[in-house]
């Protein structure tokens, strides 16, 4: 073989071993929810700190953009696991099969409640999920006609209310929460009212009747749920939406609004006595478990009881655990790498 032949292979072995370098990672990608965020990131120190294996690295996208990065592909340029507080919707695992994301793991870790929180300085605040509905929804029923929102202050859409500005900071459309509120509350109240809502949303058309409203009273304050934190320290007008566990973990600055007459609380998310409660996941993409060093030692971490369970230390840090038999048939199903189907997003 000619010198320069043999410079050839040496350059073509060089190219094909950075490729192959360049694919292979030793580092856990973790997208998603913001809400899921703070237990993930706790799994993922504990991993690193226990384990051989680096922490994970865990980014808060929301649970939608999570969603979108995670079923792109199954290259090793994509996330090895999605949080999500809501569940995958059929649409998504429909996308994930396209892209060759064929076998995916539902992992259900517990529940959270959608807390309405103001500045703890504020005394008691109790509205009904309806009242709460018409202070956010962008369209509401006004003399039996359907109308952009008028509302400004409270005592406007119930006079045994304050005068106060209707002001609220939320989460951006890319979030879960913004899905499971805009489900939870807006829709139900929506439906309430089909009559004049269901024109404004014909089938197979946008749900324009979970849409906030867009006059500067809902501002959508990004995935980081602290900033939300920060501004109703500084503002007592305003209210803030987001997961029960940003409000455990600042409660000496912040008190949550009653809903129904129910405070959101461990013992009323888990019975769902709260009216806004809601699950929250984390999805596993199988194809990268042999691949990604400690993928499975962190997904059996998560779901260990020493996480999840009853004296989980998530607890500790806001999620609300599942009960017992559910708790176990999860796990079980998790550990064995269950597939999720089209027919398990039905149930």
């Amino acid at each position: 073989m000619s010198k320069f032949m043999k410079m050839l292979v040496v350059a073509a072995a060089t190219v094909a071993m950075c490729a192959g370098m360049a694919q292979a990672r030793d580092q856990i990608k973790i997208v998603g929810s913001s809400t899921v965020y703070p237990f993930s990131s706790y799994v993922a120190e504990e991993l690193g700190a226990t384990t051989k294996f680096k922490a994970p690295v865990v980014e808060s996208t929301g649970s939608g953009g999570g969603h979108k990065l995670f079923m792109a592909g199954s290259g090793l340029d994509t996330p090895d696991l999605t949080n999500s507080s809501r569940r995958m919707k059929a649409s998504e695992l429909e996308k994930n099969f396209a892209n060759g994301n064929t076998e995916i793991t539902e992992a259900l870790i517990g529940y959270d409640g959608i807390a309405v929180a103001q500045n703890g300085a504020n005394g008691e605040f109790s509205i009904t999920k309806d009242e709460l509905a018409m202070a956010v929804a962008e369209m509401v029923p006004v003399d039996g006609k359907l109308v952009k929102n008028p509302y400004k202050t409270w005592d406007q859409i119930n006079s045994k209310l304050p005068k106060r500005p209707i002001l609220f900071y939320g989460p951006p459309t890319s979030s879960g929460t913004r899905d499971a509120f805009g489900e939870m509350v807006l829709g139900k109240f929506a439906k309430k009212h089909k009559d004049l809502y269901a024109p404004v949303s014909p089938k197979g058309k946008a749900k324009k009747y979970e849409s906030v409203r867009q006059d500067g009273v809902y501002v959508p304050a990004g995935e980081n749920d602290n900033l939300i934190v920060q501004k109703l320290t500084k503002d007592k007008n305003a209210f803030g939406i987001f997961g029960y566990s940003f409000l455990e973990e600042n409660s000496d600055r912040l008190n949550a609004a009653k809903i129904n007459g129910v405070t959101p609380e461990p013992k009323s998310i888990a019975a769902g006595e709260y009216p806004i409660s809601r699950s929250l996941y984390f999805y596993i993409k199988k194809s990268h478990l042999d691949k990604v060093p400690g993928m499975k030692e962190y997904v059996q971490l998560f779901m260990s009881e020493k996480m999840i369970g009853p004296r989980g230390l998530l607890k500790r840090i806001g999620l609300v655990p599942l009960a017992d038999e559910l708790r176990k048939q999860v796990q079980a199903d998790v550990a064995a790498y269950k597939n999720l189907t089209a027919e398990d997003l039905k149930k």
